[in-house]
Parts: structure tokens; C-alpha cells; sequence
């Protein structure tokens, strides 16, 4: 897709539609309550992703005191953080992606789905744990090889 298309959907045709569907409301609710439940969604909004952020942050910290790489935590971070600024943005589409990206079971599949499409996340070769796995022929895989002990107690 050219840069320009996407560009010209993001800064042009969003806030179009969202200006749509907010005279709509506007028109059926009236003027102040929409604009209350905008700020209604937008306050809410940024409490759940401080409290989710948080609890994001704790999962990431963990993860680093065990040793492992905390990637799909930070990914989430991002969605955190892209869910955020949805969310604080004026319109009812945006609230929805936002809140949507706020479900952590969504939010997780949702990034899975994206490492798998992207090629990030592929089984290893041979599968998992195919060091202890059986060859093809089902018998175990056997490597031989030769060692030498490298001792400090003999000159």
C-alpha cells in the first residue's frame, strides 16, 4: 500500500468517520451528554491502561529476574501505549480499538497472530526439544564424539 494512501486514511478518514458517528450520537442523545461520554470514555480509558500498564511493567520485571526476555510483555507495552493514546482521542471507533486492545486475552492473541503472520515466531527446527527427540526412523538420536577432562590439579 503507498506511504501516501496510508497517510491520507489515518489523518483524513478517521477523524471523518469519527466525526460522523459523533454528530450521529450527537444528533440522538444530544450535544453535552456526548460530549460527557467522550470524557466519560477517555477518563476510564486512561485508568484502565495505567493499571493494566502497571501490571505489565510487574510481569516485565519478573520475567528479567528470571532470566528470560520479557518480549511479549514489551509488545504489550506497546499496545498499552497505542491503546492509550486511542483512547484519549475524541470518537466512539477509537474508543472501541482501544478498549478492545485493553482485554488482555485479546490483546495477546491479537499479538501472537502478529509474530506468527510476521515470521517472528516459527517453531525450531526439528520441533521442540528435538536434541532428546527420536530421528525419523523413531530410534534416539545418538552423537558420538570424544572429550578430554582439563583438570587444575595435574602440571
Amino acid at each position: 500500500m503507498p506511504v501516501i494512501l496510508v497517510f491520507l486514511t489515518l489523518f483524513v478518514g478517521i477523524p471523518l468517520v469519527e466525526l460522523y458517528f459523533l454528530i450521529k450520537v450527537g444528533s440522538f442523545i444530544g450535544a453535552m451528554p456526548t460530549i460527557l461520554l467522550t470524557l466519560f470514555t477517555a477518563v476510564l480509558g486512561g485508568t484502565l491502561v495505567r493499571i493494566q500498564g502497571l501490571s505489565t511493567a510487574m510481569r516485565v520485571r519478573e520475567s528479567m529476574e528470571r532470566g528470560e526476555v520479557p518480549a511479549i510483555e514489551m509488545i504489550e507495552g506497546v499496545v498499552l501505549l497505542a491503546s492509550g493514546v486511542l483512547l484519549l482521542l475524541p470518537g466512539f471507533i477509537t474508543d472501541v480499538i482501544g478498549f478492545v486492545c485493553l482485554i488482555p486475552p485479546v490483546r495477546r492473541l491479537m499479538i501472537l497472530a502478529l509474530l506468527k503472520r510476521k515470521g517472528v515466531m516459527r517453531p525450531p527446527p526439528g520441533g521442540a526439544g528435538h536434541e532428546h527427540s527420536p530421528s525419523s526412523s523413531g530410534q534416539p538420536r545418538i552423537i558420538d564424539g570424544e572429550f578430554t577432562r582439563d583438570d587444575d590439579s595435574r602440571p
